[in-house]
């Protein structure tokens, strides 16, 4: 068989296995209701492509390209996101455990539009603009709509972000300078995903919302996959990734056992301990993973109340897919205060010299209480996911620490 830019096969409902078009428009999986993800022919890429191919392509997430759902690199469309830097940061450790801590961090605030939401946005609108999309609609709770816009700009689409009236105004101003059309209102994520959901049938557009489409979920493994690369195609003890509607797991998950079938990985290959981090004030999935259920209750809408907006997410699609994950990897889930993020993120810029979301403080808080409680040691190699860059909060931090 002669090669292919992507081996896309099929589609899969993630809960029953049944199969779909992939060259259909799909939203979640009409049989449970549940998150459909890509199926590539794993035995054709291990024919046709070795890791040393990757290596020597452009340094963008588009280098796994047969891995990815774009059938045309004419349909790519891309601003340059992917191939973020893997940087030792053991001064981030606590005190005294500066010597000994194997402390990675992947810095996801170097792609376009600041976030790890360039990487979806890149992979579902470079698909829906295969299929032939005429606008492309999403809620978001701030860097998603951001990374949206861009992207919907790029491809030459109109494009409709519906956010809470409290999202930061960095994200929405940055929206609507990409030139999409934004709606603000009253309510959580949650009711941005019904209006989101409305405004694009009453169109005739798509919407991409995390996980009720196919292929952002996609753009986030290559997170996965990179990570791989830079450590030499071996995986880390530990990873801690801050968890809202959580597609950044259920893709890196995914990618680790598609690496595995291609042998890219060894099969022997100890897989990381998948930890997830959310906000004490609205945290779903750490209730579910306490008290041992397979899904997660909504969190009260009401209760829902954290200053990191993209953790505020009551319910998340994916849930089913992320606690598998986080129980099979041996991995955990917690919560952490609102103080303690904020607190890391001034530790960040001040001990190491970065500036960083306060979702991606998260992950350094839930670092300090793994080692507290030994479910880590410093010795751990620990790969710390900041999903975001601090540089739209600047205003709000150089104030507070004022």
């Amino acid at each position: 068989m002669e090669a292919r830019y992507s081996y896309l096969s099929h589609l899969e409902c993630s809960v029953c296995h049944r199969p779909f078009d992939a060259d259909q428009l799909q939203t979640i999986s009409p049989c449970c209701a549940r998150p459909l993800l890509a199926q590539y022919n794993l035995t054709e890429i291990a024919r046709h492509i070795t890791r040393d191919d990757i290596a020597r392509r452009e340094a963008t997430m588009w280098r796994y390209h047969e891995l990815l759902p774009v059938r045309d690199v004419q349909h790519v469309v891309t601003l340059g996101e992917g191939m973020t830097p893997l940087l030792a940061a053991p001064r981030l450790a606590p005190d005294g455990m500066e010597r000994e801590a194997r402390l990675l961090i992947k810095d996801e605030g170097q792609n376009p539009t600041g976030s790890f939401k360039a990487r979806g946005m890149a992979a579902a609108v470079s698909r829906a603009v295969e299929l032939g999309v005429s606008g492309l609609a999403t809620p978001t709770a701030g860097n998603a709509g951001a990374a949206m816009a861009a992207y919907a700009a790029r491809a030459g689409k109109p494009a409709y972000v519906v956010a809470p009236d409290d999202a930061p105004e960095a994200c929405i101003e940055q929206a609507r300078l990409y030139g999409a059309e934004v709606e603000l209102i009253a309510g959580l994520i949650s009711d941005a995903g019904r209006v989101a959901s409305n405004v694009a049938q009453q169109r005739g557009w798509f919407n991409v919302a995390t996980l009720r489409e196919p292929y952002r979920a996609e753009g986030k493994k290559t997170m996965g996959m990179e990570l791989a690369e830079q450590l030499g195609w071996r995986l880390p003890d530990a990873i801690i990734y801050p968890a809202g509607g959580g597609t950044g797991i259920v893709g890196m998950w995914k990618a680790f056992a598609e690496l595995r079938q291609l042998r890219w990985i060894a099969n022997n290959e100890r897989l990381p301990k998948m930890i997830i981090v959310q906000a004490q004030g609205c945290a779903p999935l750490v209730q579910a993973f306490q008290t041992g259920k397979d899904e997660a209750e909504p969190w009260p809408g009401n209760a829902a109340h954290t200053s990191a907006a993209g953790l505020r997410v009551p319910s998340a699609i994916g849930d089913i897919l992320i606690l598998r994950a986080v129980r099979e990897s041996g991995g955990t889930a917690l919560s952490v205060s609102d103080d303690a993020m904020m607190r890391m993120q001034y530790y960040a810029a001040q001990r190491a010299g970065m500036l960083i979301a306060i979702e991606a403080a998260a992950t350094l808080a839930a670092y300090a209480e793994l080692l507290a409680t030994h479910f880590l040691t410093p010795a751990d190699e620990t790969v710390l996911f900041f999903t975001g860059s601090g540089l739209p909060e600047v205003g709000v931090l150089a104030k507070n620490a004022g």
